[in-house]
């Protein structure tokens, strides 16, 4: 049986990413059949081996850096000495893409920039994931998520004024940012098809975040209006005996109306008919939710809640969903056999291709694992074209 077509096999991906923005744009990359060569610091490699602070084998293969890495090669290259310059140079020159997610000017200084590397290759992709951008005033600010939360007004806004405001606690921003850049990426393949150049792709976490909040920003821009969706006065999160609840009472003709008949208590909507005076009593109203919700199962509630169509859901932990049975029939859960962390299950792709199923060719690398490997097949490749 031949070997499975992937989107983007042929295509090679010079890696110096590291910690999440970067990485899991790469991995994705790889998901689709890229060849992705991992540029990493001798003896210490992505910052998100060093998760741990120890220096164990063991450690420098954790999970978490293990969850960002499948689908790659790790070799180990002094980008700051003449051979090991000169080794990236020369992998450029056999590579269609170069990643990374350092400060801003970064790649430029080391000479790696895209208007070294486009003249070595003229096909060359060079993309970028920085914190702010590569001009401006806080082009120099190093990027992070928390930080990216808190200057893009997603910190600011809380499900109720009297909760203080706090990180949010899954990466939101790396990820998105992450997953823009391969779009970019993807649009700058495709293009190169067109044009035969490559060119400089670049995303910021906060212009991600500026962009996840479409929604608001127009009607803030229109009408001096804070859109938050946490706040709207139908929706929470309410106890039950045995855990807790979310409801979003909207998409419907008369939400409240639907919301009192499932609650088993009388309906409120004739007082509070429209959304602006839902608003105005929101306390009330979802006092009088929380104090009916208390009193049964979580169980019991959804039941009479999907009975009225209305949007519901338990609030489960991490480790609920991952058990679920949807998460495994979504192919969401890759277990892996690592040769330091032996067996160990990996989140999967959230896109799904009918012909080009995940496939995990290359576990989470050790350090510098494939080092000699590709200086070997970059010799043969430059050999060969110096024949030519």
């Amino acid at each position: 049986m031949s070997e499975k077509i992937m989107p983007l096999d042929g295509i090679r991906v010079i890696d110096f990413t590291q910690v999440m923005l970067g990485p899991c744009a790469t991995q994705m990359l790889g998901d689709f059949g890229a060849d992705v060569i991992k540029i990493e610091r001798p003896g210490a490699g992505d910052l998100s081996r060093g998760f741990y602070g120890e220096r164990t084998e063991e450690a420098l293969n954790n999970a978490v850096f293990a969850s960002l890495n499948r689908n790659k090669r790790s070799i180990e290259i002094d980008t700051k000495s003449e051979t090991g310059r000169q080794q990236v140079l020369d992998l450029v020159k056999t590579a269609d893409i170069v990643v990374d997610n350092f400060r801003a000017g970064v790649m430029d200084r080391l000479g790696f920039g895209y208007d070294a590397l486009s003249k070595l290759n003229p096909r060359i992709i060079c993309a970028s994931g920085t914190g702010f951008g590569s001009s401006g005033p806080y082009a120099h600010k190093g990027g992070q998520d928390v930080l990216a939360q808190a200057m893009t007004g997603v910190m600011e806004k809380t499900q109720d004024p009297s909760i203080p405001k706090s990180i949010y606690p899954t990466t939101l921003c790396d990820y998105s940012a992450g997953m823009h850049l391969v779009q970019g990426v993807l649009a700058a393949l495709l293009m190169r098809d067109k044009t035969g150049k490559g060119q400089k792709v670049e995303v910021s976490l906060y212009d991600s975040m500026i962009a996840m909040q479409m929604q608001e920003a127009a009607q803030w821009s229109k009408h001096r209006e804070v859109l938050n969706w946490a706040a709207m006065p139908l929706t929470g999160v309410f106890d039950t005996t045995d855990g807790a609840i979310v409801i979003v009472g909207a998409f419907k003709a008369n939400p409240l109306q639907d919301i009192c008949s499932a609650l088993e208590i009388d309906d409120l909507s004739p007082d509070y008919p429209t959304l602006d005076v839902q608003r105005r009593h929101k306390p009330f109203l979802q006092q009088r939710f929380r104090e009916a919700i208390a009193g049964n199962t979580s169980a019991y509630w959804l039941e009479r809640l999907e009975a009225q169509d209305l949007l519901c859901a338990p609030v489960r932990s991490l480790g609920d969903a991952l058990a679920d049975p949807q998460t495994m029939i979504n192919g969401m859960l890759h277990a892996i056999d690592h040769p330091v962390l032996g067996e160990i299950t990996l989140a999967g792709s959230p896109v799904h291709l009918s012909d080009a199923p995940l496939v995990v060719r290359h576990v989470p690398p050790k350090l510098g694992e494939h080092t000699e490997e590709v200086l070997q097949e970059l010799a043969a490749l430059l050999s060969n074209e110096a024949a030519e």
